[in-house]
């Protein structure tokens, strides 16, 4: 029986029933409706909106939450696997699912009221209601603890002033999870899109996820009633809980672009004709395609590890941090090979190779650098912090 180039182990052979077929539904979805566009999407500079509908119908909007609102109650494998396909066709998408799903419906979901979670989750699960989540400030980066964004208790009203970069959905959405440093710590807020003094500016010029958008948050003496204030969570662990659950869709993801990328680069090197034979025939070649596919398995393997061990309650931000850390270089590495062996045609948005290399080098970066999770992996081994 002839292997799978893109799953050499049949991993696909140890997921469920359930899982399979969330996979085979992402995968459709992906190839009909979101590979055709997101080329000229990406050369636009345009985040594809119109698809929104289509992914909240399929139930891809808050997929891990309870379906008492309105989300679909999947597994955590099934979420990774959805990140795998959306990612597949382009970072950006899977980047909107992400941000949606575990950095602004989760916190409603883990740090919020009852109230806060019965008027919020339905209608961004349906995708009526669009959330960014404001973390990353100008100076921050990899320091969300020099928190400059600041609320003031104001009677029953709190008073938001500072600002927010690199904010992805930012002037998509219809609400944002702001964290703020209070007189009680750092603590979250739902701003609604409209309240006075809150403005986004969409970031222009970027050469990566360029179908995705991405803007800059300000707060001038902005206005909320206590009601928005996320009362479960106090300090930095909120946050910080958020961006486990995102990076750990972020493992998962660029597996997609890598698997996007060695296919057309397979497919490619067959048909190229260079000194009378294949590009494909070659010894170096082969061996190229032979290390992408090893990289690919050993990722999938680590990811699937993953993701039964947060179904099954044990996962540690650790291991999380590993596996973004592994996933993310696996991916940049390959599509920049892949540039390679397109010659000049991989320079080009006709061709996956070159967009994945570029929206790679934000996904390398974001929701923790590479730097700052192997400084992770270095503390858990050796007890010592070097950050």
């Amino acid at each position: 029986m002839a292997l799978s180039a893109y799953d050499l182990f049949d991993v696909r052979s140890l997921l469920s029933d359930e899982e399979r077929a969330v996979q085979d539904a992402v995968a459709r979805f992906t190839d009909e409706r979101v590979i055709p566009i997101i080329g000229e999407c990406f050369d636009q500079g345009r985040f594809p909106k119109e698809l929104v509908a289509e992914v909240a119908a399929l139930g891809l909007l808050g997929s891990s939450l309870p379906e008492e609102y309105g989300c679909a109650g999947l597994n955590a494998v099934s979420y990774g696997l959805i990140c795998q396909e959306l990612e597949r066709g382009d970072s950006g998408l899977r980047s909107f699912v992400s941000v949606q799903s575990s950095l602004c419906m989760y916190p409603i979901f883990a740090y919020g009221s009852e109230e806060q979670r019965r008027r919020w989750l339905p209608d961004m699960a349906a995708g009526r209601v669009i959330g960014c989540f404001g973390l990353t400030e100008p100076h921050g980066g990899s320091d969300p603890a020099n928190m400059k964004t600041h609320a003031r208790k104001d009677g029953g009203d709190w008073v938001i002033n500072g600002s927010k970069m690199w904010i992805t959905n930012g002037n998509l959405a219809d609400i944002a999870i702001v964290w703020a440093q209070t007189d009680e710590g750092i603590q979250g807020f739902v701003v609604e899109k409209g309240t006075p003094g809150f403005s986004a500016q969409e970031i222009k010029h970027k050469m990566s996820l360029r179908a995705s958008v991405t803007s800059s948050l300000f707060f001038d003496n902005v206005r909320v009633p206590d009601a928005s204030r996320l009362p479960n969570v106090k300090g930095l662990k909120g946050p910080l809980g958020c961006l486990t659950q995102a990076r750990y869709g972020i493992t998962w993801g660029p597996i997609g672009a890598a698997i996007a990328c060695l296919d057309e680069a397979l497919n490619y090197s067959k048909e190229r004709i260079l000194f009378g034979r294949p590009v494909a025939a070659t010894q170096s070649a082969q061996i190229k395609l032979a290390e992408m596919a090893r990289r690919i398995t050993l990722a999938q393997l680590l990811v699937l590890q993953l993701g039964r061990l947060k179904d099954a309650g044990t996962m540690q931000p650790q291991q999380v941090s590993l596996a973004k850390w592994n996933n993310c270089r696996m991916a940049i590495d390959i599509a920049r090979e892949c540039r390679d062996l397109l010659g000049g045609a991989g320079i080009t948005t006709e061709h996956a190779a070159i967009r994945h290399a570029l929206n790679l080098e934000s996904v390398i970066t974001y929701e923790g650098t590479e730097t700052v999770h192997q400084l992770v992996i270095g503390r858990e081994l050796t007890g010592i912090s070097a950050f």
